[in-house]
């Protein structure tokens, strides 16, 4: 029982909202795709098993990232108590759950067609590089953003076996959003980062986070207007795309850097976000 603690500990498990802001993304490319190939089954399927892949992928990365981070994290108060960071699992053990849920992720890949697969293959160079920017870069969460929405672009691959240049631009309006959240998110560690020398835009922007938000996510929304335009007509569409900008809105308008909490609880609500973009996108299929 107290191995599946830890295991759980370690991969984050327990708090979803890693893994779900890897998926939505996935989930934005499939409802877009839906939109050319009108196959119910084949979207259903594929989205349970994106689902799968986000949260065996994204478990392998907390994994990897407490790996890389081990030094640091015993010296921040949020992060010290991780299983890696405070003793309770060695880096070999650790490693070993690292490479057995790739080869689960790996097996997942292999259900889709080649363009997809080779896709899959290569963001595991991005999966693997990110956790090491935050000590050359203040950009740590552009690198996030890359990474954490290619699953835009594999989505739909899967679906069409192409790429589009309206996908592309999608992916580039989720990682202008994850730049954003990511920002939220890092302010909690500000202090403790600065001090044992770890970069990032939260540190980069710290005297005008609210603007850098703004610029964020203005440029993720006006992204996706121009490339859902044709569609504002759509009642349900604009409704679900209204939502999803308030919810940016609003974090920007809450974020208060000196409250750590607040913080957390701003950076939660991009789970929604998410959520409301996939519904958004999805319906203009009805």
């Amino acid at each position: 029982m107290q191995h599946l603690k830890i295991f759980i500990e370690l991969t984050r498990l327990n708090k979803p909202i890693g893994f779900m802001l890897l998926f939505w993304p996935c989930s934005w490319g499939l409802a877009y795709s839906f939109s050319l190939t009108k196959n119910v089954e084949q979207l259903i399927y594929y989205i349970v098993l994106f689902f799968l892949g986000s949260v065996l992928m994204r478990s392998a990365g907390c994994i990897f990232n407490d790996i890389v981070d081990k030094d640091f994290d015993k010296k921040v108060k949020r992060t010290k108590q991780r299983p890696i960071a405070s003793n309770k699992i060695s880096v070999k053990q650790s490693l070993i759950y690292v490479i057995v849920l790739c080869l689960l992720a790996f097996v997942i890949l292999l259900q889709f067609n080649f363009l997809t697969i080779i896709l899959g293959l290569s963001s595991m160079v991005l999966a693997f590089t990110y956790p090491f920017m935050k000590r050359f870069t203040y950009w740590p969460q552009l690198f996030l953003g890359i990474t954490f929405n290619w699953g835009i672009i594999m989505a739909w691959a899967s679906m069409n076996n192409e790429i589009s240049i309206n996908v592309v631009l999608l992916y580039l309006s989720a990682i202008f959003w994850t730049l954003g959240y990511d920002t939220i998110y890092g302010a909690q560690d500000m202090s403790d980062d600065e001090i044992i020398g770890l970069k990032s835009t939260s540190i980069k922007f710290k005297k005008d986070i609210k603007i850098f938000l703004f610029v964020c996510y203005l440029i993720s929304v006006t992204i996706l207007y121009y490339i859902f335009y044709k569609y504002l007509v759509n009642t349900l569409f604009f409704l679900f795309l209204s939502m999803f900008t308030l919810t940016l809105a609003y974090q920007i308008f809450k974020f208060d850097q000196k409250n750590l909490m607040g913080c957390l609880k701003l950076f939660k609500i991009n789970n929604l976000s998410g959520l409301l973009l996939f519904l958004s996108i999805l319906s203009i299929n009805y």
